[in-house]
Parts: structure tokens; C-alpha cells; sequence
């Protein structure tokens, strides 16, 4: 039995935060109805690659779930959205403030049905304050949250991945499944706010802003655990990363490339001190790494057990040893877009990883299916059909 077996839930999303969010709990067994308008969908479904109409970006945000097609702004379409709401546990959606109450599908007015309803509202930047109502892209919260002046040194970077979409998306699944056990206890539902600047802000900041954190004037700056660690170190051949976290290992990667020396230099004879200095640590041991191949040096620092790695391109990532060891990745049939490659849900249960779910759905694919399990009239149904209303 996966743990969240018996809730349901309906998403309301375009892109990336809710719709991923939704897709986790969908991995441990929650029922997730996806709710999309009537022509073309979530937009995701189109960006990137793609086959039979269906983006594998979509595919990887959207497995687990089933589609339906809801003419929101028809009155009769909200009214069908609200009738579903006593059997619904959780309610997540990624519009702007205000949206969801104008289709009459506000949180006070879906927990006035459903005591029992989480009510999840994902925004940009909040719901009140000069940005409460702006549009809220990866880029745009990487910016403002701080995550481009911590990428970069001498001028801002961006990850180059949708990393504040998906924070906010683990921050909102964490968030919901701690609502339900609270409910348990209770048995009341309650409503949540996230933000993505302030998911982006609370992920970014421990190291990020480690000399923003101390504010009376007699503390003492130190380096950023970034700055010490995220470098390249050059070999003959190309390059490798170490990550030499303590004195110990410090002392064992310069024994095994034979500068042991710099142990007895003044600048670097403590931990304290070699972290102090470590610009000029850094340059004595440049020309060192320079005098091996990469095999070479990652050969002398894991018979030193000093942790490194050379950087592996996708193609690589994929093939290591190590993920079959931890049956991490599955080849699975997709009816529509045919073989493709998955990566599991992280967590294990009892030990065990939880099986892949069904595959990501096609527009509306459950539409009709979804209403009946709800108990809405087939001759309904078919009207609703023939009106615009569902599709």
C-alpha cells in the first residue's frame, strides 16, 4: 500500500510548481485529477521534445494523474468543480491571487463545502505587497530570491534548471501532507499560501546568505561554504571536483598527490587557517593536480578516501553503476508516446521502492471516466459534453 492511497486530489496548474507537486503525491498514491481548460491544455504539454502531442517535459511533471476537461468559465463548469468538492481531500493550484475566487472556486467558499478540504494557493510573490499580482517565471524568482548572486561570482548566473518551480513544488507536497496530518488530529482542513520568491529565499539562504545571517557589528565574516567547495580543480587532461570538508581529509588529498609540504606552512597548518587563506591554498596546489591525468588523480584520492568525482554529461549520468544498484531509473510503455525513460520516486518505504505509476495522461483522457466515479449522471455527463461544458 503506498502512503497516500485513499485522498484525492485536484490540481489546477500550468507548468511547473503545482503540477509537480501533485505528480509526488501521485507517486505515493494519491488519486490526482488534473483539471485542464478545453482547448489546449496545460501549456507544458507543447515545450520540448515531444510525441503524439505530449512534451516529455509534461510527461516528467505529470505521471499519475488523470486529465479532465472543464469549461471553467462557463457557470456550469465551476458548479460541476464545486459538486466534486465534498469528496476531494486536498485543492492545489499555481493562479495569480484572486483568480480562483473571480471562478468562484476561492478557498473560503470550497471549505465552506468541505471542512475536511486542504486548500493549497501557490503564487509568485504572495498575496499582498507591490508584486502580489505579477507574473512569476523560474528566471524572474531566481532573480529576486538571490539564487542568480549565489550562482555567480563576479556577476550574477542562473541554475540552469527550473530550481525555484521545483522548490516551491517539494516545499507545497511537504506542506500538504503535513495539513493531513494535522487533520488527522483535528479533522479540520485548512488553507496554505506559498510563495515561490519565499521558497526560492528559505531554500537559497543557510549557505547562500551565511554572511547575511549575523547582524551585530562585532561578528566575523567568513567565506561562503560555496566559494570553498563549487570549483573545478584542473588536471592534465580535464578536470575534477574534491570535496575535502574537514582537516583529515585535507591533509590525505595533499599526501596523495605528493604535497604534504603545504602541511607545515604557516598559512595552512589548521583547518581555520588553510579555510582563512584558501585563495592562496588553492593556487599552491594548481600546478600539483596539473602533473596527472584525471584517472590518475581520482585513482590517488579514493585510495585516500577523499571524496571527488569527475563531472559526468547526461549520457554518463545515466549509465552508472550505481543507479541500477539503486533501481533508480525504469524504461517504461507510454500508450501515446511510446518506450520512455523514468526516474523513480526517491523515497523507500518499509525499504522499498514505490512502483512507478500509471503514465502521464493526454488532454481530457479521463474526462467522462473521472465524472463517474464521482457519481454524475452519465445522461448529464453527455449533455454537459454536447454543451461545451466538458469535453
Amino acid at each position: 500500500m503506498k502512503p497516500l492511497e485513499g485522498i484525492t486530489v485536484l490540481e489546477f496548474s500550468t507548468m511547473i510548481t503545482a503540477s509537480f507537486a501533485a505528480m509526488m503525491m501521485a507517486e505515493q498514491g494519491a488519486k490526482v485529477i488534473k483539471v485542464e481548460p478545453m482547448n489546449v491544455g496545460d501549456p507544458m504539454r507543447y515545450i520540448g521534445a515531444n510525441k503524439g502531442g505530449i512534451s516529455s517535459l509534461f510527461a516528467n511533471c505529470n505521471r499519475g494523474k488523470q486529465s479532465i476537461r472543464v469549461n471553467l468559465k462557463e457557470r456550469e463548469g465551476q458548479e460541476l468543480i464545486r459538486e466534486l468538492i465534498p469528496q476531494v481531500d486536498i485543492f492545489i493550484h499555481n493562479f495569480r491571487p484572486g483568480v480562483m475566487d473571480k471562478l468562484n472556486l476561492g478557498s473560503e467558499a470550497l471549505r465552506a463545502l468541505n471542512p475536511r478540504l486542504i486548500y493549497a494557493a501557490i503564487s509568485g510573490f504572495g498575496k499582498e505587497g507591490p508584486l502580489g499580482g505579477a507574473p512569476a517565471y523560474d528566471p524572474i524568482i531566481q532573480a529576486q530570491a538571490g539564487l542568480t548572486a549565489a550562482q555567480g561570482k563576479d556577476e550574477p548566473s542562473f541554475f540552469r534548471t527550473l530550481i525555484c518551480d521545483k522548490i516551491t513544488a517539494y516545499t507545497a507536497c511537504q506542506a500538504v501532507t503535513c495539513a493531513l496530518y494535522v487533520r488527522e488530529r483535528s479533522g479540520i482542513g485548512q488553507h496554505i499560501d506559498l510563495s515561490m520568491l519565499d521558497s526560492g529565499l528559505f531554500f537559497i539562504f543557510p549557505d547562500g546568505f551565511q554572511n547575511h545571517t549575523l547582524l551585530d557589528p562585532d561578528h566575523e565574516p567568513g567565506p561562503l561554504l560555496i566559494d570553498l567547495l563549487y570549483e573545478l580543480t584542473l588536471t592534465k587532461d580535464g578536470a575534477v571536483t574534491i570535496s575535502a570538508g574537514n582537516q583529515d581529509m585535507q591533509m590525505r588529498s595533499l599526501i596523495a598527490v605528493g604535497m604534504e609540504h603545504l602541511l607545515a606552512d604557516e598559512r595552512f597548518n589548521s583547518f581555520e587557517k588553510m579555510v582563512a587563506n584558501m585563495e592562496a591554498f588553492k593556487a599552491e596546489l594548481a600546478g600539483a593536480y596539473l602533473q596527472f591525468t584525471t584517472e590518475e588523480v581520482l585513482a590517488k584520492l579514493k585510495e585516500a578516501d577523499v571524496p571527488c568525482a569527475r563531472c559526468l554529461d547526461r549520457d554518463e549520468v545515466l549509465a552508472q553503476e550505481q543507479l541500477t544498484a539503486n533501481d533508480t531509473v525504469e524504461v517504461i510503455d507510454h500508450p501515446i508516446m511510446g518506450q520512455m525513460r523514468i526516474v523513480k520516486s526517491p523515497a523507500r518505504f518499509g525499504g522499498e521502492r514505490l512502483a512507478p505509476s500509471r503514465p502521464s495522461p493526454d488532454h481530457g483522457e479521463h474526462t467522462h471516466e473521472v465524472l463517474a466515479d464521482f457519481a454524475i449522471p452519465q445522461a448529464r455527463i453527455a449533455a454537459m459534453t454536447e454543451q461545451g461544458i466538458v469535453a
